[in-house]
């Protein structure tokens, strides 16, 4: 299959030399600013201590990464000058703050950014996290699928790869309601491999999913030696996928997250793109900034060195997947490249 130049330096850029993706997510927001904030007792977190979180994160951990996901409030800016021009830059699109409305969640860019600006100052992709069940309401399904389908549009035209991430979530009226970026504590996996079902289509312009358990944390935990039922669930979402894609934790404690990438590796995924459940454990130490440095240091960089030699081992290198099939190529590979590429459309 052919990619086109842009896309295909991209995720060559997020993924390690043999095609595997080592990814630390450095973008939440929510789950950084509210434990900030509660700490420091204040309306909302400063924006010093939380800019001066991430920037550590960037420093200690990119090391381990071969690309880091950053947000443009508070990562991107300092980041620039600490992430190291080898590891892969991926940059957020989507605001934080979903519209909560009775037929369920609405998503939406990030005010005063876009996938244009992204690739401007450097991006070597765009990520997107959408919310998303078949069984909101219709016209929430169809903004969200438009707002995706957007997305998917922008990043062809500016040729750089398009990383979504879907999660479920509680409908009104449903238990354990949050507006936190966490797991739904009772998903069914029917849920979470529909919607993956929904944006495997052209249509979204998709290049790598990030996805989330197709069951609940504690229960991969549980069923830690791969029952075949919970195998199945694993096995069903990569095929829905349909192209290169990579676990996220979403708040999953270390194990869970072990257990989780084992059996999403013998599914076929490639890599992982993680966040919490790298750095939560020393974040809890906050506002004491040496001894969450230290707690880095110590448990994160060792946890990512057992999570990277299990992707070694186990994940497929993105390009081995069916979609590619082994063998990745550009248009155009002779003398009329220059003339047929476009570069950005109109």
């Amino acid at each position: 299959m052919e990619l086109s130049p842009g896309k295909l330096w991209g995720l060559r850029r997020m993924a390690d030399a043999q095609g595997r993706f080592k990814m630390t997510a450095v973008d939440q927001r929510p789950p950084i600013k509210n434990p900030i904030r509660e700490a420091r007792g204040t309306d909302a977190a400063p924006y010093e201590d939380v800019a001066a979180f991430k920037l550590m994160l960037v420093e200690e951990l990119q090391g381990e990464s071969s690309a880091m996901l950053l947000d443009p409030h508070f990562a991107l800016p300092g980041g620039m000058t600490l992430l190291s021009p080898a590891k892969g830059l991926i940059v957020t699109l989507e605001d934080s703050i979903f519209q909560d409305t009775p037929g369920g969640r609405l998503s939406g860019e990030i005010d005063d950014w876009s996938v244009e600006k992204i690739k401007r100052c450097g991006g070597d992709a765009v990520k997107v996290l959408a919310w998303y069940r078949r069984d909101a309401a219709p016209d929430v399904c169809r903004a969200q699928e438009d707002f995706v389908a957007r997305v998917g549009e922008a990043c062809a035209r500016y040729d750089i790869p398009f990383v979504f991430e879907l999660l479920v979530y509680p409908l009104p009226g449903e238990a354990n309601q949050t507006t936190q970026y966490v797991e739904m504590a009772d998903k069914k996996a029917e849920l979470v491999l529909d919607s993956v079902r929904r944006f495997a289509h052209p249509r979204y312009g998709v290049d790598l999913f990030k996805l989330e358990s197709p069951v609940p944390a504690r229960d991969c935990l549980a069923a830690a030696s791969g029952g075949p039922s919970m195998q199945e669930h694993f096995n069903a979402l990569g095929q829905a996928a349909g192209r290169p894609w990579v676990m996220l934790s979403a708040g999953a404690g270390m194990q869970e997250f072990k257990a989780i990438l084992n059996c999403a590796y013998k599914a076929g995924a490639s890599g992982y793109l993680a966040g919490r459940a790298i750095w939560a454990q020393p974040f809890r130490r906050f506002p004491e900034w040496d001894e969450i440095r230290a707690g880095l240091r110590l448990d994160s960089l060792s946890y990512m060195r057992e999570l990277n030699a299990m992707t070694d081992a186990k994940a497929k290198p993105w390009f081995a997947h069916p979609l590619y099939g082994g063998t990745v190529r550009v248009a155009n590979v002779d003398g009329s490249f220059r003339r047929d590429y476009q570069g950005f459309g109109p």
